[in-house]
């Protein structure tokens, strides 16, 4: 292509730096609340789609890495959270400090920078210690800190990472209380108050022990999203429960197959209801790719039609999911060449581009030369849409692809 639009992606990750909730907790919770430690990794394994690290202690023999302790959770920093730059047979799962990793994973000035070398305008994050959809404070014990531990990082997330050093270009992604959906509806309300248009959500919440999308819990979370204009971002992973076969799989299976929890959920959605109560809500599947999405729609629209009447949905789907889909639903891909030949089955407004920086499927430092391989054969107006501006419309942002609440 003669020229290639500034991507703004809608799926990278930022690195919490060690400070973001010691600066933000009320002083009696700072040395309760997420800390980092430097410790000896004593055995890690990722296997069956289950990361299980276990930290050593002070003395012992092992790797060091640094390591968020929260009440009994021990998270060890990995270099499948930093893994850009590295050889692809070089990206091993191990820990490592902050030292050891790229500083545009933590630092905003770096960041930009490499979004100048990888032709990216702007970015939405999702977080990495509070994992994807905040399920780290979901499961804590205490709700009291829980809670403050979501609104800290809502805050460093508006206030510092897309705060005035970022120009815009950092797009904010928030998260809720999962456990209570009046409180979220009002963590919602509050960070909408202040520009912020995307809210992390689990993409399967009964894998988390919580209420499944065709219960009314979580409506008071959805109204408020309704109402604000507010994207429901689902990341692959979200439920706390990556795709496998089998206990003993190794993680190439799960890699493989890491679309098959949004092509659940999409079903999820697309048979709940919710669409028509909230006729507002828009949700996007960040890291789920595209190409399995034609047939998903082909199959529920057959569904709908043939076995609506003892289906369950006859009384609460009363329009074909493909056309509920197209007005509520978008489809986030890195490197999806098939998807992209059977674009006009997936409609062109649907679709989101992204980067994944700085984990270790990412196409970064090459995110424009993917995409100019595998959109040659669109207008260029087409890739413009995918590229930039669907993300501008969803996200509110301005013409120029920036944050508006910078």
């Amino acid at each position: 292509m003669p020229t290639f639009p500034r991507i703004i992606s809608v799926d990278d990750h930022t690195v919490e730096p060690a400070n973001v909730w010691r600066d933000r907790l009320p002083s009696k919770y700072r040395d309760s609340g997420p800390r980092i430690v430097r410790a000896p990794l004593k055995s890690m394994s990722f296997m069956g789609g289950k990361f299980a690290p276990v930290m050593g202690a002070k003395g012992d023999d092992g790797p060091i890495g640094d390591w968020w302790i929260y009440e009994d959770l021990h998270r060890p920093l990995t270099r499948l959270d930093t893994a850009v730059g590295y050889d692809r047979d070089e990206i091993k799962l191990e820990v490592i400090t902050y030292e050891q990793m790229r500083p545009g994973s933590f630092s905003v000035p770096d960041r930009l920078a490499d979004m100048d070398v990888n032709h990216v305008q702007s970015a939405l994050c999702f977080p990495t210690f509070p994992r994807f959809c905040g399920q780290t404070f979901t499961e804590a014990k205490d709700r009291e800190l829980g809670l403050l531990g979501v609104r800290a990082y809502n805050d460093w997330m508006v206030e510092e990472w897309c705060g005035p050093e970022a120009r815009g270009r950092l797009i904010p992604l928030t998260l809720i209380p999962l456990w209570d959906a009046e409180l979220a509806a009002a963590e919602v309300r509050r960070n909408a108050a202040r520009g912020v248009r995307a809210v992390a959500f689990s993409e399967i919440p009964p894998h988390l022990g919580l209420p499944s999308i065709h219960t009314d819990e979580w409506d008071p979370f959805l109204r408020a999203c309704d109402e604000t204009g507010t994207v429901i971002a689902m990341h692959i992973g979200s439920s706390s429960k990556m795709p496998s076969t089998s206990a003993d799989a190794p993680p190439a299976v799960g890699s493989t197959i890491t679309f098959a929890n949004c092509c659940f959920s999409m079903v999820d959605w697309l048979m709940s209801g919710k669409f028509e109560r909230f006729p507002h809500l828009k949700i996007m599947y960040a890291e789920g790719q595209i190409g399995w999405i034609p047939y998903i729609l082909e199959r529920a629209d057959v569904v709908w039609e043939e076995n609506r009447g003892w289906g369950g949905v006859a009384d609460k789907v009363h329009r074909p999911p493909s056309e509920l889909f197209a007005e509520h639903v978008y489809g986030c891909f890195f490197d999806d060449a098939f998807g992209l030949k059977n674009l006009d089955a997936i409609g062109v407004g649907n679709v989101l581009y992204e980067t994944d920086y700085p984990h270790s499927d990412s196409t970064w430092p090459k995110s424009r030369e993917v995409g100019e391989s595998q959109m040659g054969h669109l207008a260029p107006e087409v890739v413009d849409r995918i590229v930039r501006g669907n993300a501008i419309d969803l996200l509110g942002l301005t013409d120029d692809g920036l944050w508006a609440g910078a």
